[in-house]
């Protein structure tokens, strides 16, 4: 069953309208403040997401178009120009990029949100998928912004609605295993999710009703989104409740990105 593009696309407006709010008044010695990424300040973070929306600006022209997309080959001629720019032109240029780029997805025609597929990293993709993606990456990296200027600050509430269905897909892909047995229950709140987190020479992390007498962890769906994500360090932590589990542990299996 095909999934409707338009909450994505929603998501991915209300993601770009949030980080030109933080960043649209910063001066340079903010632009230039460590983000939560931590090799990166809040306007190489804004160079990041302006060279993402250049490359998903040609992702999406190739699934409109039927061609096939660009490879890796392309990325870094594009990635270099942006590192070169200064701090106060990658802000303000990202942000630019990533309205382009968000125009462009709200002004795909309904045939063609119907038509559109792309080969993509190994992934059969439709409209969804690309915009699940650029979600993905960009109300993470804005929320590494927003908590360098607001140490309570969290992921946007519609995007951890749509993120917390697709976080087993990211486990199993960017998880760090360490070759520890566990199998664990997480229950998440807001909204209500039940999974089971197995590990060893491989992490999975599977959809599943609320089973009785495992390891069990408690929290809000916005900081499990932010553990899978590697970014729920200590001092950025909720309340949650552990019964057998060690979040100190389970931290060293998602690094992040």
């Amino acid at each position: 069953m095909e999934t409707s593009p338009e909450p994505w696309i929603d998501a991915l407006r209300y993601s770009h309208d949030r980080l030109q709010g933080l960043v649209g008044a910063l001066d340079l010695d903010q632009l230039e403040q460590r983000s939560y990424a931590s090799e990166w300040s809040i306007a190489q973070v804004l160079s990041h997401l302006g060279s993402q929306a250049e490359i998903f600006g040609l992702f999406l022209e190739a699934g409109l178009t039927g061609q096939d997309p660009p490879g890796r080959e392309a990325f870094a001629p594009i990635w270099d120009t942006w590192n070169a720019k200064d701090a106060q032109a990658q802000a303000a240029e990202g942000l630019r990029a990533d309205e382009v780029a968000v125009e462009r997805f709200e002004d795909v025609d309904p045939e063609q949100k119907a038509q559109l597929r792309l080969t993509l990293f190994g992934m059969d993709l439709d409209l969804a998928g690309l915009a699940r993606m650029r979600v993905s990456e960009h109300a993470i990296h804005t929320w590494d912004v927003a908590v360098a200027l607001d140490p309570s600050a969290t992921i946007a509430p519609d995007a951890v609605g749509l993120l917390i269905d697709t976080v087993g897909q990211l486990a199993a892909r960017s998880a760090k295993p360490d070759g520890k047995q566990r199998r664990l229950q997480v229950s998440t709140t807001d909204p209500e999710r039940h999974f089971i987190l197995e590990t060893g020479d491989a992490v999975s992390l599977t959809e599943s009703d609320h089973e009785d007498g495992l390891p069990e962890l408690r929290l809000p769906a916005e900081a499990f989104v932010r553990l899978v994500y590697g970014r729920l360090g200590p001092s950025h932590t909720p309340a949650v409740e552990t019964d057998g589990v060690d979040l100190d542990d389970l931290r060293g299996l998602f690094p992040g990105f």
